[in-house]
């Protein structure tokens, strides 16, 4: 280990990729809350410092030379890593005060967060949840970079293999308008009564559409070809005549809260998945995440029940 002072600071640092981000230092400085001049005069000392060009500018573009990508990727580590070592320093001295920075997917958000945050603010009175919801690509990338202490996430969907409290399972179930043929029964129903049936199901990059394609193709079923943004349109559209569907058990109270749905669970085979809080591997803030998951499976587990009462 050098004891020299090092050419480039944390903060020019934190200057550099921000900009490779936003691909702007007009965006980048505003991110930053410094004026766009300072920041790019600290871009350029650390240029000078390192001996390369870290960016090629114009007037319309910023674009990252093969030597910016390497040190930006590089940035990024000691990024994580400086802000894993003033976690630890918090640690010490009260895990839950401060700001915890948690993730969660759109198909759980608006069904789990209401729920869930008047719970946390009663058990954790000196810890502020800031909330972000994305799909779960985007999260993963998030909680890499540093930019997410944790995420709630499914933990069939692609995030690697990280540290997690599991929340519960989430079934799916069927859902069709009132007049379909396969509404009419309250009995569970066999996944190869989808047989031939018009799905309608979430556009790509939701893990809860993969799973429910990977169930309805193998049931027979057809995706239809209007594909939904979000849950509440999704239920719209069902409940208008265009197809049938397969919800998360757990938004079923909200987006059928009018009873403009006939809901059935499946027989056997059900498809479900499982809710998880995920977090980096080697994250300070393991000590926090960890009892905050427990209290999440907690009221999970309470939510659940009352969903399933829904079903009767």
């Amino acid at each position: 280990m050098r004891l020299s002072p090092h050419p480039v600071t944390l903060r020019q640092l934190q200057y550099v990729v921000a900009v490779a981000d936003r691909k702007s230092f007009r965006k980048a400085a505003d991110d930053c809350h410094v004026s766009q001049p300072s920041l790019s005069a600290q871009i350029q000392q650390a240029e000078e410092a390192l001996g390369i060009l870290l960016f090629e500018r114009d007037r319309r573009t910023v674009t990252l030379t093969a030597a910016g990508a390497e040190i930006v990727a590089r940035a990024r580590a000691l990024l994580v890593a400086a802000d894993d070592l003033v976690d630890t320093a918090r640690r010490f001295g009260d895990p839950f005060a401060g700001t915890l920075r948690l993730g969660v997917i759109p198909t759980i958000g608006p069904y789990l967060l209401p729920e869930i945050a008047p719970v946390l603010r009663e058990r954790y009175p000196k810890l502020t949840f800031v909330w972000t919801e994305e799909k779960t690509s985007t999260l993963v990338q998030m909680l890499g970079q540093g930019a997410l202490d944790g995420a709630i996430v499914a933990l069939e969907a692609d995030i690697g293999d990280r540290p997690h409290v599991v929340l519960g399972k989430d079934p799916f179930v069927f859902a069709a308008a009132p007049g379909h043929p396969l509404a009419g029964s309250r009995r569970p129903l066999k996944p190869e009564e989808l047989e031939g049936e018009r799905v309608l199901l979430l556009d790509d990059g939701h893990c809860f559409r993969d799973q429910a394609l990977s169930f309805c193709s193998r049931a027979g079923a057809e995706e239809a070809g209007f594909r939904a943004t979000s849950l509440a349109t999704l239920t719209q559209m069902v409940a208008g005549g265009a197809g049938v569907t397969l919800l998360p058990n757990l938004a079923v109270p909200l987006e059928n809260r009018r009873d403009a749905l006939r809901i059935r669970p499946f027989a056997s085979r059900s498809p479900a998945r499982t809710l998880a809080l995920v977090w980096r591997r080697g994250s300070a803030l393991e000590s926090t995440l960890r009892p905050v998951g427990d209290t999440l499976r907690s009221a999970y587990t309470l939510l659940t029940e009352r969903a399933q009462a829904a079903l009767r």
